[in-house]
């Protein structure tokens, strides 16, 4: 379970946290300030939950406008599409309009492995790079093939896993 907390910019008013749309919603009708006024903006901040929402939560910058719906693709988004908005927003700097954009619209390749070397040793086992002989692949400068690599692709790290990506 995801916790939010709304953090009022009115002084004179105390936050509340939330896990969903409906708590949200009720709470920020009802919180007055000290004068018996209502309170109308909050920064909403990311308090508890898994590792990659709160990558996500930094990624995409939920405000009051948009935290009931990032609640939303917290339950419904797949780590995978999670993975592609952290890093075509947060990393590339697409744009994303959390209400009408998916994530399958950005073209992301994307690796699970831990350096560009390793990504280099996968590119010439699958024959990427051609068909090398296994007698001289010990032969490889594997360093240099991901120095090569490293000006199409980059790094991140994502809630504890590594991930080499490339994005067109």
């Amino acid at each position: 379970m995801t916790t939010l907390f709304a953090q009022p910019y009115d002084i004179s008013a105390n936050g509340f946290y939330f896990e969903n749309a409906e708590d949200y919603q009720e709470k920020t009708s009802k919180l007055l300030n000290r004068y018996g006024e209502p309170v109308e903006e909050f920064e909403i901040q990311f308090i508890d939950g898994e590792g990659i929402d709160c990558d996500l939560f930094k990624a995409i910058s939920i405000s009051q406008c948009t935290c009931e719906k990032f609640l939303d693709i917290v339950e419904e988004w797949t780590e995978d599409d999670k993975i592609k908005i952290i890093i075509a927003v947060g990393e590339v700097g697409y744009n994303f309009d959390l209400n009408k954009d998916t994530p399958n619209q950005f073209d992301i390749e994307l690796y699970q492995i831990n350096s560009l070397k390793e990504l280099a040793e996968q590119f010439v086992e699958e024959g990427l790079f051609g068909d090398i002989p296994e007698r001289l692949r010990n032969y490889l400068d594997y360093d240099a093939i991901a120095c090569d690599l490293g000006m199409d692709y980059s790094e991140i790290r994502i809630d504890g896993t590594n991930y080499i990506y490339r994005c067109d």
